[in-house]
């Protein structure tokens, strides 16, 4: 410790008192804060506390609720469709992850190589978004009609394939199911992607391009490393959505053929909607709380490894 340091008198931290907090503005940023605190608390915490609730009770809604403690997590896992339903819902996840993937990041890495019209390749791209999802499913159930005048089944024929059942197959169900998921959410990412490159310095490809570095290499070592944080968001949020896919299965199978589309969220509407008067609503939130838990974990797993990775 220098002199100068001895002689500088000590700074005391000023002791915080609910009157200090009042005069500098406590009162007007809770003012501020609480009808947001009201309406999360109405309309998300509460919920989640009254679905932890109910998943401890046998319930329909309509009868006076019982406590069972945990058995409507026994009877969950205990039923033969919750392990099709994880399997499915695996399979449909490992699916959309090797083909909904790398299609969008590839066609947005494409689009900026694009010198003219890039406005209306964006457009394009973005366009299934715009569709409303109910209807893009409706659609694609008709192009999926397995008859040999259906309109993708016209076009095989075009080319001497032979008609296809599509979703009227339990092979083939989960494919055609992934693949409308898959044009009906590319735009979105792509859009994401395109914004991320536009902010890659152009010094990075100048210098690469006195480097004799062919279009190919300045994509691999200039723009993938320089979009991985952004590569590793859309993934972890690519399982999370696959993980709760309802819609697809609903509407285009509802569930079927012989069940090979039957997801984790079809078996929850199951439970709370289709089995007895009111529904197992106790069933229908443990199977939630244990899809809930087991992202919540997976994220926390999925962030801890990578985080090295996607800082450096």
């Amino acid at each position: 410790m220098t002199a100068i340091d001895r002689n500088r008198p000590a700074v005391r931290r000023a002791r915080r008192t609910p009157l200090t907090w009042i005069r500098g503005g406590g009162v007007s940023n809770l003012l501020f804060l609480l009808p947001m605190l009201l309406i999360f608390g109405v309309f998300s915490w509460w919920p989640i506390v009254r679905s932890v609730v109910m998943s401890f009770q046998h319930t329909n809604l309509v009868s006076p609720p019982t406590w069972v403690g945990w058995d409507n997590f026994v009877q969950v896992a205990n039923d033969p469709l919750f392990w099709t339903a994880v399997g499915n819902t695996a399979w449909f996840a490992l699916l959309a992850l090797i083909l909904g993937y790398p299609i969008p990041l590839i066609a947005a890495v494409l689009m900026s190589e694009v010198k003219r019209a890039k406005g209306l390749y964006s457009a394009l791209a973005y366009l299934p978004v715009v569709v409303p999802p109910v209807v893009a499913v409706l659609l694609w159930k008709f192009f999926y009609d397995a008859r040999p005048t259906g309109v993708f089944n016209t076009i095989l024929g075009w080319v001497g394939i032979p008609p296809q059942p599509w979703i009227q197959d339990a092979t083939q169900a989960m494919p055609s199911l992934v693949v409308e998921a898959t044009w009906a959410a590319a735009g979105g990412t792509i859009i994401i992607y395109l914004a991320a490159i536009t902010g890659v310095s152009p010094e990075l490809y100048d210098a690469a391009e006195v480097d004799g570095a062919s279009i190919w290499r300045k994509i691999w070592h200039v723009t993938l490393p320089q979009l991985r944080g952004v590569l590793l968001i859309t993934l972890i949020l690519q399982i999370i959505g696959t993980a709760q896919v309802f819609l697809e299965p609903f509407l285009f199978t509802s569930g079927g053929p012989v069940n090979s589309t039957v997801t984790i969220l079809l078996l929850i509407y199951r439970y709370a909607f289709q089995n007895s008067l009111g529904g197992d609503y106790g069933a229908a939130t443990a199977l939630s709380l244990m899809l809930a838990a087991f992202l919540a974990v997976l994220s926390l797993v999925y962030f801890r490894l990578t985080k090295s990775w996607s800082q450096n």
